[in-house]
């Protein structure tokens, strides 16, 4: 008896050994990773009224130029970004306030919005130019007497103001968009509009304005485009670093063709 019951132990001990051999972990079994980090969530608002830079199709989507670039950004930055759309008026003082964490809508790099918010580099270089009957009505070297036109808190409306406004009986009426000053150059209510050339461009393509034109030589003002965020936030090196990936790829440049393709 003493000798089963001897046996009876150590073949319960080994067995038990072996149960707890079992439950440990093998030592090349894969660990957590610790550095894993969720995805960031971005909010980035643009107009969505300046084609071919911004601008909503029939059935709301937010599309353009400024959307694929900021999405090729996001995606380097393993971003989630959500775009929405605010009136140009109202970006700046919507990103101060907190409603979304950056800008991108063929903003200007100007000085005055310089002391307010940062901008990355450059994403995009425009040039500005009259845009105007074809019939040889408005002469852009002998501008007098006339209503003239662009979008107000652009660079255009800033080089008009300075330039004309009240001087040899001109005057410059203002609009909310580009697309309000074209309507209303249509309708005879201002002489011609002052406009990034891609944005006249854009307008000139759709059926019913053949007869207007690009009038006068092209004015490079250093109008360099880029993408806002508060002032300080540590959100302009990731964006600075994720835009020039997307130029480094070529992938800028793809995006560029499509939209900008002479």
């Amino acid at each position: 008896m003493l000798n089963r019951l001897a046996t009876f132990g150590i073949i319960s001990a080994i067995a038990l050994a072996g149960c707890n051999q079992d439950k440990a972990p093998a030592a090349d079994a894969p660990k957590a990773d610790a550095t894993k980090t969720e995805q960031r969530h971005l909010k980035i608002a643009t107009e969505a009224a300046y084609p071919p830079f911004n601008d909503t199709d029939a059935d709301g989507k937010i599309i353009g130029f400024d959307i694929d670039v900021i999405n090729a950004v996001c995606a380097e930055m393993n971003a989630h970004c959500e775009v929405v759309a605010q009136d140009w008026d109202g970006l700046i003082p919507g990103l101060m306030a907190n409603k979304y964490d950056a800008i991108i809508a063929g903003m200007s790099i100007t000085p005055e919005r310089q002391a307010q918010v940062d901008f990355s580099e450059p994403y995009f270089a425009n040039t500005m130019m009259w845009l105007a009957k074809k019939d040889g009505s408005f002469d852009p070297n002998n501008i007098k007497g006339l209503v003239l036109g662009s979008q107000r808190s652009t660079t255009g409306a800033d080089y008009i103001s300075k330039n004309y406004d009240g001087k040899d009986g001109n005057t410059v009426q203002l609009y909310d968009t580009y697309t309000n000053a074209y309507l209303d150059m249509k309708a005879g209510r201002n002489a011609a509009v002052m406009a990034e050339k891609v944005s006249a461009s854009d307008w000139l393509k759709q059926p019913g304005n053949e007869a207007f034109g690009l009038v006068g030589e092209e004015i490079d003002n250093n109008d360099n485009l880029g993408i806002a965020v508060r002032k300080g936030d540590a959100l302009k090196a990731d964006i600075d670093a994720a835009l020039a990936k997307v130029k480094e790829s070529g992938k800028l440049d793809e995006i560029k063709a499509v939209y900008f393709a002479k």
